[in-house]
């Protein structure tokens, strides 16, 4: 039975369900369906589509030492893919369409849709496990529904890994090559910009470097994880999420390699190593958040009830917020990171996203939107479970009232501000303590050639304590609680 494998977030040879399943069963083919409109629409950001497009050159030499030909086909959204595959399978005489399974709401309903298309021509489908370790739907409480609490869906996990530990999927063995060539690659898309040359080298293509980074990571500074990882200054990350978001790297193989480097432990050796584990089942956790609440993919409140929040409608504020002009270092650092690197440290991610939620009152979705048009690690999971965790609008979410102070964060995670003064050069000259005082920031700001050097730089945009202050009653008039039980404080 001839087999077509269609790729989309899964841009690896290695540990690929799909692919896997596809060359056991037959002649393979492989397709890749460029959407920009659907892209567009997603707020996908131009270094993510294009870190897709740089990853496809890769994939298509490692399909090509299996002997499966990569096509290419254009449905400018989804709604035309069900029609775009029918026809490829039509012209190609597939018997069986494989892919792994993705899990926004949108997602979900092309794949209902194509899947149709394909009974309708009697081509079957199968459809594979294979961006999470475990499925949306198999981890459930007692109640028959999906978690709302991280901590109780992570004993939920252990459980499940205690009794079998996800496997890697075999590389599968080459086929007899096919009379049919690889289609030529494309370098870019309308309607997205290429990112600059230094964007680019930050994040290198393809499957090679993924597995040395996570074998890097791993090796160098997994163990030190619980300590670093709140360091923006230091290599305390992984940086493996570009890798992940695009499937060029598996959840199951940096499980494995977690697993190597603490002796076959999850939840018990070394801090660093559990740490890390952990992080991956938030990443899990959002997903199955995704599958069973889908209001969150239609950019709802996951508490319905803080819809309601007042939120202000500040376009002047939110402008700097974007440009990284807000007075506050360590947040103007860390937008500078984005803009350039299309990355921020996860700890950064809280720090601005508070301050533009809480500190300002801006809608949480004005800052969801913005991340993902800049993110080379876009992930709606993710992305989203983040942005309404610290907007305390989300599940198991931070409470109301505790709030990240940018000054005493930069104070006590860049105390001698190295990260800073690596992406705000301008404030060179300041010294640790006027780096970290609101004071001698706007007391500085306000004078031309002071030890700025007369460098622009703004003063601090809001008083910490009256905007905080404004928060909380802002959420006190929903009846929040001054509690919050099962979050982790």
């Amino acid at each position: 039975m001839r087999q077509l494998i269609w790729f989309r977030t899964d841009l690896r040879v290695q540990d690929n369900t799909a692919l896997a399943s596809a060359l056991s069963a037959g002649p393979t083919l492989a397709v890749f369906v460029l959407s920009p409109e659907q892209w567009l629409r997603h707020d996908d950001a131009p270094c993510k589509v294009d870190f897709w497009l740089r990853n496809l050159p890769h994939l298509s030499r490692a399909l090509g030492e299996l002997n499966v030909p990569l096509l290419i086909r254009h449905a400018a959204t989804w709604d035309e893919a069900p029609a775009v595959l029918a026809q490829l399978c039509q012209e190609q005489r597939i018997d069986c369409l494989q892919f792994n399974e993705e899990y926004g709401l949108h997602e979900s309903r092309r794949d209902q849709a194509v899947s149709q298309a394909m009974a309708e021509r009697d081509i079957s489908v199968r459809s594979h496990l294979d961006q999470l370790l475990f499925k949306p739907g198999s981890l459930l409480t007692q109640s028959g529904s999906y978690f709302k609490v991280y901590s109780q869906f992570r004993k939920r996990c252990y459980e499940q890994l205690h009794i079998a530990l996800p496997s890697l999927v075999r590389m599968p063995a080459a086929q007899t090559p096919l009379e049919l060539a690889s289609d030529p690659l494309p370098s870019n898309v309308a309607g997205f910009a290429t990112p600059s040359d230094s964007l680019r080298q930050h994040w290198p293509a393809g499957e090679a470097e993924a597995q040395a980074r996570l074998e890097g990571f791993a090796a160098q500074h997994i163990d030190y994880y619980l300590e670093q990882r709140d360091l923006p200054a230091t290599p305390g990350t992984s940086q493996l999420s570009a890798y992940l978001a695009a499937g060029v790297l598996s959840p199951r193989q940096c499980l494995h390699a977690a697993l190597i480097s603490n002796r076959g432990e999850f939840d018990s050796g070394n801090p660093g190593v559990i740490t890390w584990i952990n992080e991956l089942l938030w990443r899990e956790f959002y997903k199955h958040i995704l599958v069973g609440y889908p209001r969150v993919s239609r950019h709802h409140a996951f508490r319905p009830h803080t819809e309601a929040l007042p939120w202000r409608q500040a376009p002047d504020e939110l402008a700097a917020w974007q440009q990284g002009r807000t007075g506050f270092p360590l947040i103007d650092a860390a937008m500078a990171q984005l803009l350039a690197t299309g990355w921020m440290h996860n700890r950064l991610r809280m720090v601005v996203a508070m301050f533009l939620t809480k500190n300002l009152l801006i809608d949480w979705r004005e800052g969801e939107r913005f991340f993902m048009r800049q993110l080379i690690d876009g992930d709606l999971a993710a992305n989203n479970g983040g942005w309404q965790w610290s907007a305390s609008t989300g599940t198991d979410s931070v409470p109301y009232f505790r709030l990240f102070n940018p000054l005493s964060q930069s104070a006590r995670f860049d105390a001698d501000g190295r990260f800073i003064r690596h992406w705000l050069p301008q404030l060179s000259r300041l010294s640790n303590k006027q780096l970290h005082d609101a004071k001698a920031l706007a007391g500085q700001a306000a004078h031309v050639g002071g030890l700025f050097g007369g460098a622009d730089y703004p003063p601090p945009m809001v008083d910490l304590r009256q905007s905080r202050a404004r928060a909380l009653a802002a959420f006190k008039q929903l009846g929040e609680p001054l509690s919050h039980a099962g979050v982790p404080q």
